[in-house]
């Protein structure tokens, strides 16, 4: 039996997710709302020019992020597997320009980098309206 793991690092930002226990169990709820089961993923919380590097070097973007999700395996999987890198500074800032707060923009962004995880894109208007909608369903779940 393979053992589902969700882990939290830092880098470059010092940073405490509280609530880790409840963080876990709300993302497998999350992965069951899906149809799926964790098998093994990683969240990084970093600063801006972290994030911004990696949005360089992998997808040629030269611009802040809030999120980058790495897939690990096939999104149809029943499993879900990845890492997601979370610039602390982008929640920071989207908290005053949507008006909402910093555990709640964190869990949105969390949410968002699972469901990209799950092979879910945002790249048309459509697909973000989509994108959001689910969201608030994950949220709800908390």
């Amino acid at each position: 039996m393979t053992q589902e793991v969700i882990l939290f690092f830092n880098e470059g930002v010092e940073f405490l997710l509280r609530d880790k226990g409840k963080v876990r169990l709300w993302l497998h709820a999350c992965a069951k709302a899906k149809k799926r089961r964790i098998g093994s993923i990683t969240y990084i919380f970093c600063n801006d020019a972290f994030l911004r590097k990696i949005n360089k070097k992998f997808l040629a973007h030269d611009y802040n992020t809030d999120i980058i999700t790495f897939p690990d395996g096939d999104s149809n999987s029943s499993k879900i597997n990845g890492e997601m890198y979370i610039s602390i500074e982008r929640v920071r800032a989207n908290t005053q320009d949507y008006g909402t707060s910093f555990k709640e923009e964190l869990h949105r962004v969390m949410a968002h980098g699972l469901l990209h995880l799950c092979g879910e894109k945002d790249t048309t208007k459509q697909q973000s309206q989509r994108m959001r909608a689910q969201e608030n369903l994950l949220l709800g779940l908390r």
